[in-house]
């Protein structure tokens, strides 16, 4: 039977940071509230005229070259994000461009924050009924675009970067299973109300009901995690690490709780770089691969919960 593994992550953030302190000249808040009520200390920003394919490409060469894989081997993409370049060609296609992969499947999908999940989910299953052998998984976001600066309440949450994972076949298992959910009924309490369709707004900026998304949160995020957990008839004290969506450390913590897991078995990012939407998870990942603490053979949850609302997790044993 074919399974699928992570052989190398990789990521990368933009070089310009917008501390708690320069948040302080720009809207009415402060350093001690940020931190406090969601643990963030700064944030990445693109550039002038720095893409989120530009941030992906990257984390994604980074990954290729932590896996030893070279990019012509790379026979799937896919790319989470909900701030593409363009609205066609996807960012898929634009990073196989890049990367000279040429003709191979390439998309890019939109699920918010969850959208790293949903594309580890589908290059899984591609890998595992043999439609792909080496399988290129992104989550990218340029987030700034979206923000309204000058709203105190989403201004010091959000921020832009970019993480990729490469998955390839494996006779041991590596990602044990993936489980997705989505809920539209929450659809006016996270959202970006413009687009092709309806048409674009003068001002094109993420709208949150902040304590309503906690408390949604928090409660689906906790059942994802048991959801993966049974399905694979695992007991909570078998893993080593939480690898949560980087979103608030109050989200965090709370996750942690219902898991009954230490802070010290939990990846938390959040505060280099704020919520980076589908980057954060595998951000969070390669930032902890690299430094040393998940190593080989260890279990790891991974989960995500993003607008609309969408939520996912991973058992995944790397």
């Amino acid at each position: 039977m074919i399974h699928s593994r992570i052989a190398g992550t990789g990521s990368h953030l933009p070089e310009k940071v917008i501390t708690n302190f320069d948040l302080e000249k720009m809207v009415d808040t402060t350093d001690e509230w940020i931190r406090s009520r969601t643990g963030i200390e700064r944030r990445h920003v693109a550039a002038d005229g720095e893409t989120t394919v530009d941030l992906a490409e990257k984390a994604a060469r980074r990954a290729l070259e932590a896996a030893g894989v070279a990019p012509a081997e790379v026979d799937f993409i896919a790319f989470g994000t909900t701030t593409p370049d363009l609205v066609f060609p996807n960012c898929g296609t634009l990073l196989q461009q890049r990367l000279g992969c040429r003709g191979v499947p390439a998309f890019s999908l939109e699920t918010a924050c969850a959208g790293f999940m949903y594309a580890l989910s589908i290059a899984d299953k591609y890998i595992r009924c043999g439609e792909a052998r080496r399988a290129l998984v992104i989550g990218a976001e340029t987030l700034s675009r979206i923000t309204d600066w000058s709203d105190r309440s989403t201004a010091v949450l959000f921020a832009d970067g970019a993480g990729a994972v490469v998955l390839e076949p494996s006779d041991a298992p590596g990602v044990l299973s993936t489980h997705l959910h989505s809920d539209g009924q929450y659809k006016d309490l996270l959202y970006c109300g413009s687009g092709v369709s309806r048409g674009f707004a003068a001002r094109l900026a993420i709208v949150m009901a902040g304590n309503e998304v906690f408390k949604v949160a928090v409660t689906k995020l906790g059942s994802a995690v048991d959801e993966a957990l049974a399905a694979n008839g695992l007991d909570r004290s078998a893993l080593d690490w939480l690898v949560p969506h980087q979103a608030n450390i109050r989200i965090i913590q709370a996750t942690a709780r219902k898991l009954d897991m230490p802070m010290e078995r939990v990846i938390v990012t959040v505060q280099e770089h704020g919520n980076t939407s589908a980057a954060s998870v595998p951000l969070a990942l390669d930032v902890a691969v690299r430094d040393g603490r998940i190593r080989r053979g260890d279990l790891l949850l991974l989960e995500a919960f993003g607008g609309g609302f969408t939520w996912g997790s991973a058992l995944v044993r790397y």
